[in-house]
């Protein structure tokens, strides 16, 4: 089957005050995992890749390559978005779509609004003439992410709408106290700005830095417009901690294969956690 885009999917998750997972890739066993879990709970899902990690999977083309070619293998019949998570240029975005992502995110949220709104309109205008989606981003998730490091800024209401307005994009990551990696202490979300915002807005939200929060929040999130919610860290922490006892236990074992399996059922058990506490209103 076809990728489709975030227009596909979002609006009727917004409607029915659920969220679809966006879980970030960091190679094929990520990638297999999770398309085969959401298969199994009959989920849509979104498949990630974040702009500087694309190059270190290969570039755009494989990891399209590699999960349309896995989409076929698995017969996955769920709906899959492939998106570009932070892209960091125009270009890059461009690229991305060119090499068959269906949807792409442009993170102007470092530059001044007059600026994100404009180069955002350039990857918007791009993005639909070739039948993709785009998310933009305003405000600044604090945090580290694939080496992307920021602070935390939150999202101004009247911003959040001449952005969206403007650059006519298909949703939106409005930075409310959600950060990238590991939370010190208990997140602290702005769930009276994030009401206000989601009622002035007709796209849904997104929220990104989800790995840490708590499901009560999470749910709350939703319920107030998030109809993505990104996974990542959780991931990559669910993997290395699957991986360390087969290492240590079996010091003479040396196939990836096998001492890959348990990190592979993690990454997946993670997942299937992860959509049930999304597409529970």
């Amino acid at each position: 089957m076809s990728l489709v885009t975030l227009k596909d999917v979002l609006p009727e998750a917004q409607k029915k005050k659920i969220a679809i997972g966006h879980f970030n890739v960091n190679g094929q066993l990520w990638m297999e995992s999770i398309l085969q879990v959401a298969q199994e709970e009959n989920s849509p899902v979104i498949i990630a890749s974040s702009d500087r990690m694309a190059d270190y999977l290969g570039g755009f083309k494989l990891i399209r390559l590699m999960l349309t070619e896995l989409i076929k293998y698995h017969n996955i019949t769920v709906p899959v978005v492939l998106h570009l998570d932070h892209g960091q240029t125009v270009e890059r975005c461009i690229e991305a779509i060119d090499a068959g992502y269906s949807s792409v995110m442009f993170d102007g949220s470092h530059k001044s609004l007059e600026e994100n709104i404009e180069l955002t309109k350039i990857v918007s205008k791009y993005a639909h003439s070739k039948g993709a989606s785009i998310e933009a981003e305003i405000g600044s998730v604090g945090g580290n992410e694939d080496g992307i490091i920021g602070g935390i800024k939150h999202a101004n209401l009247n911003e959040c709408i001449e952005l969206v307005e403007m650059a006519k994009v298909d949703a939106l990551a409005a930075a409310l106290g959600s950060v990238h990696g590991k939370y010190v202490g208990e997140p602290q979300l702005e769930f009276t700005e994030m009401a206000k915002i989601s009622s002035a807005l007709e796209v849904p939200l997104v929220l990104h830095g989800a790995s840490g929060i708590p499901d009560n929040q999470i749910k709350k999130s939703i319920q107030l417009g998030h109809a993505k919610v990104n996974v990542n860290t959780e991931l990559n922490v669910a993997w290395r901690d699957a991986l360390l006892p087969e290492l240590t236990n079996n010091p003479t074992v040396y196939e990836p294969r096998i001492l890959l399996e348990n990190s592979r059922k993690a990454i997946g058990e993670l997942v299937r956690e992860k959509i049930r506490v999304f597409r529970t209103p």
